[in-house]
């Protein structure tokens, strides 16, 4: 899975990127300071967030996520390193293979992610 960093004012203008293997987030950006900024919000820490979308259904409060997955990965990115570094984050697929699958409508959609992105890191690495 990899996350796009840009400035508001230039959403085509990307400033750094970071990727998730599986294991660890590698940050890719130019600028140092951006680097280290970066680079401590995808600190393995747990996530606290408000936000609808990691919570279990028919429940409500603050959800907290734990570092190591998928879902981690993607709340450091959207909430953490969002609120420290100043710059939005926008998911960005790494695979355009896959698809719509309905014999596989047995999977959630973060297993579904999570098998897609496994099997692009296995290609990926040598």
């Amino acid at each position: 899975m990899k996350v796009e960093f840009y400035r508001e004012d230039a959403p085509d203008d990307v400033v750094a990127t970071a990727s998730w293997d599986g294991r660890d987030v590698a940050v890719d950006c130019e600028d140092d300071a951006l680097v280290a900024i970066l680079t401590r919000s995808f600190r393995r820490t747990p996530i606290v967030t408000d936000d609808a979308a990691y919570r279990r259904q028919g429940t409500s409060g603050e959800v907290q996520i734990q570092p190591g997955s998928l879902e981690w990965f993607r709340a450091a990115a959207q909430v953490r390193a969002t609120a420290e570094s100043g710059l939005p984050a926008r998911l960005v697929p790494e695979i355009s293979e896959g698809g719509f699958d309905p014999a596989a409508g047995y999977r959630s959609f973060d297993d579904a992610v999570e098998r897609l992105s496994a099997r692009a890191a296995d290609r990926a690495s040598p």
